[in-house]
Formats: C-alpha cells, structure tokens, sequence
C-alpha cells in the first residue's frame, strides 16, 4: 500500500523571488573621451587602450597629466578634454578616458568594445578627418568604431568637429562641409560641430552638453560650456542655415539670450539618412531598443507559445512601453503580437493560414512583434505673423 504523506506541518510555504529579479538598465548619458598624451610618466599613469572612469578632476590628472610635488598639474590633451566635460551642467553620468598609443587612435577605440554602456564617444581635440584604412585613422576611426559598435548592439553616437582653425572665406560653409564629408554616416551615428577660432575641445564640450540631458530632449539653442570664439569670426546668417542644412551643428552666439554661452544652432546628425535626422530621435530609439531587449529578455525560455504565455509578454511590453509614455517621452505606442490574435480566436473559427502561422510559430520557437511608438518632438521653427491694424 502507498504511503500517503502526513498532513503535518499543514502549511508549506516556499519563496519564489523570481518576480524581484531587477530589469538590467543602461544610462543614456555616458560618454567617453580617447585621446592622446605624451608618452611614459609625463602622460599620467593609465596604461594606453585601456578605459578608465574618472569622476573627478583629481583622478583625471593622475591617469592622464602629470602631476608635480606639489600638486601642479601639467595639462594634456586628453586631459584638457576632459575637463571641458566635467564642465557641462548638466554633464554625463559617467565619464571614461582611453589613453592612445601615440597615433593609434583605431586600438583605443577597440578597448571601449568591451565596455557595454558607452552612448557617446569622441577624439580629444582631434579635427583630422584620417583616412577609411583599413586601418582607419583620427577622425574616420571614431566614425569605423560607432558604426561597428551599434551594429553589434551597443548604439553609439560619435561626436567630431570641424577644424577650428578654418579661415573664415566666402566659401567656408561649402569648404568645411567638403572637408568632412567622409564622416557623413549612412545609419546616423555621427554628429558633427563647428566653432570658427575656438582653442579648446569643441568635440568632448558638445558630446558632454548632449549627453547631459535626455534622450527626448532636443539639442538646439543647448548651451556648451568652456567654449569660446572670437566675435569677428562669428558664423553669419547664411552660414549658420548652411552648415546646419548640411547636417553640420553651428555654435552660436544668439543676441536674444541673455549670456554670452555658445549654443547649438541645430540638433541634426551628419548623415544621409533623412529618416533619422534627428540626435533626439536617434537617443530615444537607442533607449526604447535597450529596454526591449532587457524588458523582454526573461521571457525567453520561460514564456510558452499559448495565449496565456504571450499575454505575459504583452504585459511586459504594456509596463516597459507605459512609463516612458507617462513621462511624455512619447506621445503613443501600440504593439501587435499576431500570433496571439490568432491565438485568442477558437480553433473552430481559424483559417488554414491563421493555423500555419501557429504550427510555424511553435515549430520555429520564434514569435513577431510590431511596435508602434509616436513621438512628439520639441519645436524647431516657429513661424509668427504680425499684423498690425489702426
């Protein structure tokens, strides 16, 4: 006769804390800064093609400069770079320094490959477009890294500028635009500034500024610190709507903002990809991209291809989608998950293709979801009529 288990001790309880599981995050406002330094100990004390998080001006200077008994710091330029992005209010939430090996700016941009939560990342200093390689060198490396970077997963912007010392000419606008044109990105991953006769680090001010702020939030009229330009070389109308109708970001001076800070006169990327215009619009994919995938990674291998298994995903779309609409970082969204449509229909009442779609959907493990997000973005151009009557 089978032994039949005693009641006692009449209840059980058994914890399950897979629902307090956190969801992995990934700041959007981390950047990093590769550059270079003089070589052994004038450069500091980082190993070259090595990141390191600096937080303070203090730790910059002992990895990147050289720091004297008594405390005097002789500045290099990646640690000058460095401190234009410790400037920015608001800055980044995190900042790396990558030391380069004399030239070889493509070795220290592989170093930041294995770091997984860079978003920006710019050459301190460096105005030299380089060449395509391989290997790419100065200005197309950074261009290469991004590029490669976003199409294994970790969405990058590059950030570069446009050669300060430019002369001033009737043609500049054209002439620049020339200049660069090789960094123009085809899936929007470069972003590119001009400041005429500015002596510091445009590039890290403006990717620190961007990164300072929220992925919705528009660049245009932001202010950069720690950048300044002499008045007489001061972009004019017609140079600032054709740099930025080239996709190339103007620094400006605006007479109807209090302060004399240098702002951006446009938020676009350098690409040529109309449909991706936009920096903000580009972030704010990048963020919705990463919390999909670590939103919806716990249901792999979990949830079962029923109805009840893909409502969980739905579920779990409905909370990742839900806030950032409550946040207002979009407007709407809706998503659609076919086979559970088709799922939600009685056997009976399904078509020959409806159940197709079923065997293959269980046959293949794999199931399709559309998302649908609209998005408000801020106001560019505001266009005012004044009509004025006795």
């Amino acid at each position: 006769m089978a032994t039949v288990a005693a009641a006692y001790p009449f209840i059980e309880v058994k914890i399950d804390t897979s629902a307090l599981a956190p969801v992995a995050q990934r700041s959007p406002h981390v950047v990093a800064v590769v550059g270079k330094t003089p070589s052994g100990a004038p450069g500091g004390a980082a190993a070259p093609n090595k990141p390191f998080e600096v937080g303070t001006s203090a730790e910059a200077a002992a990895l990147f400069a050289q720091v004297g008994n008594g405390g005097a710091v002789t500045p290099t330029t990646l640690y000058s770079s460095l401190q234009l992005a410790f400037l920015q209010d608001p800055g980044p939430s995190k900042i790396y320094g990558v030391r380069v090996d004399g030239d070889d700016y493509a070795s220290a941009l592989a170093a930041l490959e294995a770091v997984d939560d860079v978003d920006f990342v710019c050459l301190a200093n460096e105005a030299a477009v380089g060449v395509a390689g391989p290997p790419a060198t100065n200005l197309m490396a950074l261009k290469a890294h991004v590029e490669s970077a976003t199409a294994q997963g970790n969405k990058r912007i590059g950030v570069a500028m446009v050669d300060p010392a430019t002369a001033k000419s009737l043609t500049y606008a054209d002439d620049v635009n020339t200049t660069v044109q090789n960094l123009k990105s085809d899936i929007s991953r470069m972003v590119v500034v001009a400041a005429r006769g500015a002596t510091t680090d445009v590039a890290t001010a403006a990717m620190a500024a961007i990164a300072g702020f929220d992925p919705q939030v528009s660049m245009v009229l932001k202010r950069i610190a720690g950048v300044s330009t002499p008045v007489q070389l001061a972009f004019t109308p017609t140079e600032i709507k054709k740099l930025s109708e080239d996709g190339i970001i103007p620094l400006i001076r605006p007479s109807l903002i209090v302060g004399d800070a240098l702002r951006m006169a446009e938020g676009r990327l350098y690409t040529s990809d109309a449909e991706l215009l936009y920096i903000d619009i580009v972030r704010v994919l990048d963020d919705i991209d990463f919390k999909l995938r670590a939103g919806l990674i716990g249901a792999v291998g979990d949830a079962r291809i029923t109805e009840f298994g893909l409502r969980s995903i739905a579920i779990r779309l409905d909370g990742i989608l839900g806030p950032l609409k409550a946040a207002a970082v979009i407007d709407d969204y809706s998503f659609s998950i076919p086979v559970l449509n088709i799922l939600s229909v009685p056997e009976s009442a399904r078509t020959a293709g409806d159940t197709a779609v079923v065997q293959n959907a269980r046959a293949n493990r794999s199931v399709d979801i559309l998302v649908s997000i609209t998005y408000g973005p801020a106001i560019h151009h505001l266009k005012v009529t004044l009509a004025p009557k006795f």
